[in-house]
Protein backbone atom coordinates (compact mmCIF):
# COMPACT_ATOMS: atom_id res chain seq x y z
CA UNK A 1 0.00 0.00 0.00
CA UNK A 2 2.97 2.32 0.44
CA UNK A 3 3.18 4.75 -2.45
CA UNK A 4 6.42 6.39 -3.40
CA UNK A 5 5.26 9.88 -4.28
CA UNK A 6 7.19 11.82 -6.87
CA UNK A 7 7.93 15.47 -6.19
CA UNK A 8 5.43 16.50 -8.85
CA UNK A 9 2.68 14.30 -7.31
CA UNK A 10 3.35 15.72 -3.84
CA UNK A 11 3.23 19.28 -5.09
CA UNK A 12 0.10 18.58 -7.14
CA UNK A 13 -1.79 17.17 -4.15
CA UNK A 14 -0.59 19.97 -1.89
CA UNK A 15 -1.58 22.61 -4.44
CA UNK A 16 -5.02 21.01 -4.80
CA UNK A 17 -5.53 21.11 -1.01
CA UNK A 18 -4.47 24.76 -0.83
CA UNK A 19 -6.70 25.76 -3.73
CA UNK A 20 -9.67 24.12 -1.96
CA UNK A 21 -8.91 26.16 1.17
CA UNK A 22 -8.56 29.40 -0.79
CA UNK A 23 -11.85 28.71 -2.60
CA UNK A 24 -13.58 28.18 0.77
CA UNK A 25 -12.24 31.52 1.98
CA UNK A 26 -13.22 33.31 -1.25
CA UNK A 27 -16.72 31.81 -1.22
CA UNK A 28 -17.36 32.80 2.36
CA UNK A 29 -15.95 36.29 1.76
CA UNK A 30 -18.31 36.77 -1.17
CA UNK A 31 -21.21 35.74 1.09
CA UNK A 32 -19.93 38.17 3.77
CA UNK A 33 -19.53 35.30 6.25
CA UNK A 34 -16.51 36.78 7.99
CA UNK A 35 -16.85 34.63 11.10
CA UNK A 36 -16.64 31.51 8.91
CA UNK A 37 -13.58 32.94 7.12
CA UNK A 38 -11.89 33.42 10.50
CA UNK A 39 -12.76 29.81 11.45
CA UNK A 40 -11.28 28.47 8.20
CA UNK A 41 -8.09 30.49 8.68
CA UNK A 42 -7.82 29.28 12.30
CA UNK A 43 -8.23 25.67 11.10
CA UNK A 44 -5.44 26.23 8.56
CA UNK A 45 -3.16 27.62 11.28
CA UNK A 46 -3.87 24.65 13.59
CA UNK A 47 -3.24 22.20 10.74
CA UNK A 48 0.08 23.90 9.92
CA UNK A 49 1.12 23.81 13.59
CA UNK A 50 0.35 20.08 13.78
CA UNK A 51 2.32 19.45 10.60
CA UNK A 52 5.29 21.32 12.10
CA UNK A 53 5.09 19.37 15.39
CA UNK A 54 4.78 16.10 13.45
CA UNK A 55 7.93 16.99 11.54
CA UNK A 56 9.76 17.66 14.82
CA UNK A 57 9.21 14.08 16.04
CA UNK A 58 12.25 12.94 14.04
CA UNK A 59 10.22 10.22 12.31
CA UNK A 60 10.32 11.09 8.60
CA UNK A 61 8.63 7.90 7.33
CA UNK A 62 5.83 8.14 9.89
CA UNK A 63 5.39 11.86 9.23
CA UNK A 64 5.20 11.26 5.47
CA UNK A 65 2.61 8.52 6.06
CA UNK A 66 0.33 10.85 8.02
CA UNK A 67 0.91 13.88 5.80
CA UNK A 68 -0.12 11.93 2.68
CA UNK A 69 -2.66 9.42 4.03
CA UNK A 70 -5.72 11.38 2.90
CA UNK A 71 -4.38 11.48 -0.64
CA UNK A 72 -4.81 7.70 -0.86
CA UNK A 73 -8.11 6.10 -1.78
CA UNK A 74 -8.91 4.97 1.75
CA UNK A 75 -12.51 4.46 2.84
CA UNK A 76 -11.75 6.66 5.85
CA UNK A 77 -10.44 10.15 6.51
CA UNK A 78 -7.61 10.79 8.95
CA UNK A 79 -6.85 13.79 11.09
CA UNK A 80 -4.10 14.03 13.65
CA UNK A 81 -2.92 16.21 16.48
CA UNK A 82 0.52 16.27 18.04
CA UNK A 83 0.16 17.42 21.62
CA UNK A 84 3.81 18.02 22.26
CA UNK A 85 6.95 17.57 20.23
CA UNK A 86 10.43 17.89 21.57
CA UNK A 87 13.37 18.74 19.37
CA UNK A 88 15.50 16.67 21.74
CA UNK A 89 16.90 13.74 19.73
CA UNK A 90 17.35 11.81 22.98
CA UNK A 91 13.64 10.98 22.98
CA UNK A 92 12.98 9.44 19.59
CA UNK A 93 11.04 6.36 18.64
CA UNK A 94 11.97 3.87 15.96
CA UNK A 95 10.57 5.45 12.80
CA UNK A 96 10.41 2.17 10.90
CA UNK A 97 8.45 0.39 13.65
CA UNK A 98 5.95 3.26 14.01
CA UNK A 99 5.45 3.71 10.26
CA UNK A 100 5.23 -0.04 9.50
CA UNK A 101 2.69 -0.67 12.26
CA UNK A 102 0.59 2.34 11.24
CA UNK A 103 0.74 1.40 7.56
CA UNK A 104 -0.36 -2.17 8.39
CA UNK A 105 -3.11 -0.74 10.59
CA UNK A 106 -4.35 1.48 7.74
CA UNK A 107 -4.42 -1.56 5.42
CA UNK A 108 -6.39 -3.58 8.01
CA UNK A 109 -8.78 -0.69 8.60
CA UNK A 110 -9.33 -0.32 4.86
CA UNK A 111 -10.36 -3.99 4.71
CA UNK A 112 -12.64 -3.82 7.74
CA UNK A 113 -14.66 -0.61 7.27
CA UNK A 114 -17.70 -0.05 5.09
CA UNK A 115 -16.86 1.68 1.83
CA UNK A 116 -18.59 5.00 1.10
CA UNK A 117 -19.58 5.45 4.76
CA UNK A 118 -18.61 8.47 6.82
CA UNK A 119 -15.54 6.82 8.39
CA UNK A 120 -13.22 9.03 10.38
CA UNK A 121 -9.99 8.21 12.24
CA UNK A 122 -8.50 10.72 14.68
CA UNK A 123 -4.94 10.22 15.86
CA UNK A 124 -3.53 12.05 18.87
CA UNK A 125 0.21 11.81 19.49
CA UNK A 126 1.60 12.50 22.94
CA UNK A 127 5.15 12.13 24.16
CA UNK A 128 5.28 10.53 27.59
CA UNK A 129 8.06 9.75 30.01
CA UNK A 130 9.21 6.44 28.50
CA UNK A 131 7.33 6.24 25.21
CA UNK A 132 5.27 8.04 22.63
CA UNK A 133 1.58 7.29 22.94
CA UNK A 134 -0.64 7.20 19.87
CA UNK A 135 -4.37 7.46 20.61
CA UNK A 136 -6.55 6.16 17.77
CA UNK A 137 -10.23 7.07 17.83
CA UNK A 138 -12.48 5.78 15.02
CA UNK A 139 -16.09 6.64 14.18
CA UNK A 140 -17.85 5.01 11.24
CA UNK A 141 -19.09 1.61 10.15
CA UNK A 142 -16.99 -1.47 10.86
CA UNK A 143 -18.04 -4.43 8.71
CA UNK A 144 -15.47 -6.93 10.04
CA UNK A 145 -14.85 -6.35 13.73
CA UNK A 146 -13.20 -9.78 14.26
CA UNK A 147 -10.44 -9.05 11.74
CA UNK A 148 -9.79 -5.72 13.43
CA UNK A 149 -9.68 -7.32 16.89
CA UNK A 150 -7.28 -9.97 15.57
CA UNK A 151 -4.99 -7.26 14.23
CA UNK A 152 -5.00 -5.43 17.58
CA UNK A 153 -4.22 -8.68 19.42
CA UNK A 154 -1.24 -9.56 17.21
CA UNK A 155 2.05 -8.87 18.91
CA UNK A 156 4.48 -6.46 17.29
CA UNK A 157 7.99 -6.10 18.60
CA UNK A 158 8.25 -3.24 21.06
CA UNK A 159 4.69 -1.97 20.49
CA UNK A 160 1.99 -2.24 23.14
CA UNK A 161 -1.63 -1.99 21.95
CA UNK A 162 -4.31 -1.24 24.53
CA UNK A 163 -7.88 -1.45 23.21
CA UNK A 164 -10.29 0.67 25.26
CA UNK A 165 -13.46 0.15 23.27
CA UNK A 166 -14.56 -1.58 20.08
CA UNK A 167 -17.99 -1.92 18.51
CA UNK A 168 -19.52 -1.97 15.03
CA UNK A 169 -19.47 1.85 14.93
CA UNK A 170 -16.37 2.90 16.81
CA UNK A 171 -13.17 1.95 18.55
CA UNK A 172 -10.53 3.64 20.63
CA UNK A 173 -7.09 2.39 21.48
CA UNK A 174 -3.65 3.41 22.61
CA UNK A 175 -0.43 2.32 20.95
CA UNK A 176 2.72 2.78 22.98
CA UNK A 177 6.06 2.92 21.18
CA UNK A 178 9.07 3.11 23.52
CA UNK A 179 11.92 5.51 22.95
CA UNK A 180 15.10 4.19 21.42
CA UNK A 181 18.10 3.96 23.67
Amino acid sequence: MKKDWTTVELLSHSRHDWLNKVQLIKGNLSLHKYDRVNEIIQDIVIEAQNEARLSQLHTPQFAALLLTCNWNNFSFQVDYEVLEASTDNQFTINDMIASNWTSSFFECLQQTVQEFADNHLSITIERQQSSTCFFFDFRGIIKNRIELETFFASKETLIEVIVHEISEKEFSLQVLVPYEK
